[in-house]
């Protein structure tokens, strides 16, 4: 099992509740999570219902048997950081880098990594 990231992954889900998300196909123009995530790979995701106003960024495992995306580590959420119990409606589920775990060059070229603390690594 590998971390993977790529490019315009994006799918829909109807699915509820607080458990993995069943996708539901991915948007024109844009790959599905077996395209560009892969089987048994873990990946960075966001689930949004614009609707509601509930998301959710996490780390997740898509598996092909099921067409699903776990959803393992929360990481930011319109529940205070936790899991959200999603309502019923569609939801986006796409591939994302989270801020928590993103790593950039300030204008001096130090590698510093942007977290709740900000320091250099």
């Amino acid at each position: 099992m590998a971390l993977v990231l790529a490019d315009r992954v994006r799918e829909t889900t109807t699915t509820t509740g607080t458990g993995s998300v069943t996708l539901g196909g991915a948007y024109t123009s844009f790959q599905t999570f077996l395209a560009g995530v892969g089987n048994a790979n873990t990946t960075y995701y966001t689930i949004a219902n614009s609707t509601t106003g509930e998301w959710e960024v996490g780390l997740g495992t898509y598996t092909l048997s099921t067409n699903s995306l776990s959803r393992d580590t929360v990481y930011a959420s319109s529940n205070s950081g936790s899991l959200v119990n999603f309502a019923a409606g569609t939801k986006d589920v796409f591939v994302t880098q989270p801020a928590e775990r993103a790593v950039y060059v300030q204008s001096d070229r130090k590698s510093t990594r942007l977290n709740s603390s900000h320091t250099d690594i």
